[in-house]
């Protein structure tokens, strides 16, 4: 039987981490997290000595811990301490090819009507290709990948991007039972009209 060292620690998120090392198991705790439910805590200690051991999570203590997390008093206070407590670097939207700024007020006009709020806009660090884009309700920002931001890029597929992240500002994630929602139907559905939609995924794929 290893020796347990467990903490609340102040991560940007609700994250929690194990790791053994040698005798111990060395346990982090988002600090978010104190003051949960004995039954809460009885989960996350269920689903973190699971993954450690690389067995099966329960479902019932999965569906607990989501349930708890995805509160609305639990959720909002995740948002704050995101925004006080994480960092965004934001390169800018303007590229060597592409304009973010650019594209979004022309998606906006041309699909949504010029309601949306427009975010900040913001090339990634890196080339990724793990993350395309993605938005950051914590800061309101949303990044796509520099990797898009090349003469070789078609503008369509920059454009499916960017306007797959905004569908995100008009239908954020919503909590159905103990699941969290991220791509409704509805948002499916509205994804489908965008007129250059299986051009975009079919590039995406290839890349």
């Amino acid at each position: 039987m290893p020796v347990f060292q467990v903490k609340f620690y102040p991560f940007a998120n609700i994250n929690n981490t194990i790791r053994l090392r040698e005798d111990t198991v060395y346990v982090r705790l988002s600090d978010m997290l104190e003051g949960a439910p004995p039954d809460v805590l009885h989960s996350i200690a269920h689903i973190l000595i699971a993954k450690l051991y690389r067995k099966p999570i329960g479902s019932r203590f999965a569906a607990r811990y989501r349930k708890h997390i995805g509160s609305k008093a639990v959720a909002e206070k995740a948002h704050l301490l995101r925004q006080m407590r994480g960092r965004k670097k934001i390169h800018g939207p303007v590229g060597n090819v592409y304009d973010l700024n650019e594209l979004f007020d022309d998606l906006n006009t041309r699909y949504f009507h010029g309601l949306l709020a427009r975010p900040e806009m913001t090339w990634s660090g890196t080339h990724s290709r793990q993350s395309l884009g993605h938005y950051d309700p914590a800061h309101n920002a949303i990044v796509v990948s520099r990797i898009f931001d090349h003469p070789r890029v078609p503008r369509f597929a920059v454009e499916y991007l960017v306007y797959h992240e905004m569908l995100h500002l008009k239908h954020p994630v919503r909590l159905r039972g103990s699941r969290r929602c991220v791509h409704s139907e509805q948002f499916q559905a509205e994804e489908k009209l965008f007129p250059h939609f299986e051009d975009a995924k079919k590039f995406l794929k290839n890349l």
